[in-house]
């Protein structure tokens, strides 16, 4: 199977911003040591605090399914669930050669 792209959009609520902000940090690590996990890179947008983009790369979506079934993504889930604006997760496939 082929390696997974995935572009995640996480708009905070203008209260919970530095709440939400925490929560995504403490996945960083973990995900990071998971099996089939190639990068997980965190940004915060520089005129909006409130919106954040995961870019992510994975060996197969097996390996990404693997990751959201795991302790770490769940607590995360449970953590921010109405601190949420908007989420957008996008799953892509590269098709362009390098």
């Amino acid at each position: 199977m082929s390696k997974v792209t995935v572009v995640a959009k996480v708009l905070a609520k203008a209260d919970a911003v530095e709440t939400v902000k925490a929560e995504l940090l403490k996945m960083i690590a973990p995900t990071r040591q998971e099996d089939g996990c190639i990068e997980y890179r965190l940004h915060q947008d520089s005129d909006n605090p409130a919106l954040f983009i995961f870019y992510e790369n994975w060996q197969s979506l097996a390996c990404l399914e693997q990751h959201m079934l795991s302790a770490h993504f769940q607590a995360y889930v449970t953590a921010v669930g109405d601190l949420l604006a908007d989420k957008t997760v996008l799953k892509m496939s590269e098709i362009s050669l390098p």
